[in-house]
This record gives C-alpha cells, structure tokens and sequence, in this order.
C-alpha cells in the first residue's frame, strides 16, 4: 500500500470512529477521494498540488457533473488535506481551494389540493393499501427522511404519538403523529398478521398471489416507497413529479405558512444548521405577499 493510500484509509476510519459519520457518509468519501487519487496519479501528499487539484477540477467539468456534485469532490479533498495538517504532514493547504459557486437551492411543492389527493389515494381496505395510506400520512406528519421511515419499530406509543429518530450524524430527535397519521398505523398494525419488528414492511406481488393474501417478506426498501409514492402520484393525477424527500418539503413548508417558527422547523427536520432549513421561507413569506397585495399596481383600474 502506497504511502498515500496508508494514510487515506487512516483518514477514512478517522471518519468513521472519531467523527461519528456513517457508513454511507465513508463510501462516499471512500468513492471522491480514490477517484482524485488515481486520475492525478498522486503517490505521497507532497504531490497534491495547486496544478493537480486545479487540473481535476477541470476534468470534472468536462464531464458534465452537476455543479453540487463536483463540490462534493472539492469538499472531500479540503477535509482530507484538513485531516493531513492536523497530523502535521506537509501537504497543500486546505484554504487555497476555493469551493465553486453553484446556484441557490431551489424548493419545489406540489399545491395543497394535489397533496391531499396523494394522501387520500390509498383507498383500498387490503394490507398493501392500508400499508400505504400509514407511510404516507407518516411521512407528510412528520417530514421523516425515507431512510428514517424505513427503519422505524413498530413498537411505538400511538397514544402519545412521538417518536424518537436516528437521524444523521446519528443525531436523536423527537417526532410528532398527527391524528390522522396515528389512525392510518393504527389501522394497518391491526391487520398485520406478523411479528416482524419493522414499522412498514415489503409485501409480496405478482398474480399469484391476491392483494388481501399479501405475506410480509421483511423491513421495506428505499426503493419500494419510491415507487408507491410515484404509483399513488399517477393515481391521484397530479403531473408534477412527486418523491418521499417532496413529502419532507410539503412538511416543513405547511408548519411554517401556519406560523411555525424557523428554529422549531429546524429542530423537527434534524437540520444541524438553520441555513439549511432557511430555503423554505422564500416559500413562506407572508409578509412579502401582503406588501405586494397592498402596494402593487394601485394606480390603474380594476
């Protein structure tokens, strides 16, 4: 193993052990750095350079990525050169790179009526679609990431409708039911004929087997509440394109139109920083949309 590669295994299980990042978030790292690794041929630290991040940085260009995307390979350099000064070992300085611009994160919603239609599109009284209706009145509720929904125990207080979440950074938060959402589960526990642990499961299909006859076969994916939040988006003829991080979205933006705060949305989203949750409030600005009502075009006729 080249000295480089001994030292950004180092910095990766540095990630993983002392900083507490996931495992996910050290694939991730693992993939950006490897890649700038071998296509700069970089043997030791000494070879990072102003001429060899620079000369990367315009190979990722021409490749077309997304501008959020080559920042992810600039931000994992930075941290690593970071990690290098921090162990003393002579390298590029970590501020001479400077992260690109890229443009203002931009919020799309769906219109109050397209979404109460989505809600209501599970109408069946069979397991998968009562399933259905419970992950997506849970999602809207509680403005959950999907990977959080996907590993939620079904051993919960319905009566007090909280629920305590691992969210990243394994960072805990409490989450809040709405009475909808506690009948929906409440509903779909009641007709689960299984023991498994995990709050929504995956169920079979196929014509040979009848939807009320559906057997649970373990924790649900990802992938699965991908695909039955589009499939109930077609059913509820809503054009625009709807995904289970849109749910979030609608959460966050429906809590701050009815007069939430900006940290308490914060604090239920599990955002460490607030400027994260501040891309909503374009959204949300009440106050810009009444000075407009008053003041605009007062001169002309109606």
């Amino acid at each position: 193993m080249s000295d480089i590669q001994s030292l950004l295994k180092d910095y990766l299980d540095y990630l993983e052990i002392e900083k507490n990042r996931s495992p996910k978030t050290r694939e991730n790292y693992e993939h950006y750095l490897k890649e700038f690794l071998a296509s700069t041929k970089i043997k030791s630290p000494s070879d990072i350079t102003d001429d060899a991040v620079r000369n990367f940085r315009i190979g990722l260009a021409r490749k077309n990525l997304k501008k959020i995307t080559q920042n992810y390979y600039v931000i994992a350099i930075r941290n690593f050169l970071k990690y290098l000064s921090k162990r003393d070992i002579k390298t590029l300085a970590a501020e001479k790179i400077e992260l690109p611009k890229t443009p203002s994160r931009q919020i799309l919603i769906i219109e109050y009526g397209d979404l109460e239609r989505l809600l209501s599109a599970p109408s069946g009284s069979d397991l998968r679609s009562i399933r259905d209706k419970a992950i997506l009145e849970t999602f809207f509720s509680t403005g959950l990431r999907i990977s959080e929904l996907c590993s939620l125990s079904r051993y919960i207080d319905l009566e007090r409708g909280e629920i305590t979440v691992r969210g990243k950074g394994d960072k805990l938060r409490v989450v809040f039911l709405s009475d909808r959402a506690k009948k929906a589960i409440k509903n779909y526990l009641d007709k689960r004929p299984d023991a498994d642990e995990a709050m929504f499961v995956s169920l079979t299909k196929g014509s040979s087997v009848k939807s009320h006859e559906s057997k649970v076969i373990g924790r649900i994916t990802p992938r699965t509440v991908q695909r039955l939040v589009n499939f109930y988006r077609r059913k509820a003829g809503i054009a625009d394109h709807v995904t289970p991080h849109q749910l979030r979205h609608q959460f966050a933006t429906d809590l701050l139109l009815n007069g939430a705060d900006l940290r308490s949305v914060q604090s239920l989203l599990g955002h460490s920083n607030i400027s994260t949750t501040q891309v909503y409030t374009h959204l949300t600005n009440k106050e810009l949309r009444e000075i407009h009502k008053s003041f605009h075009g007062r001169r002309r006729k109606s």
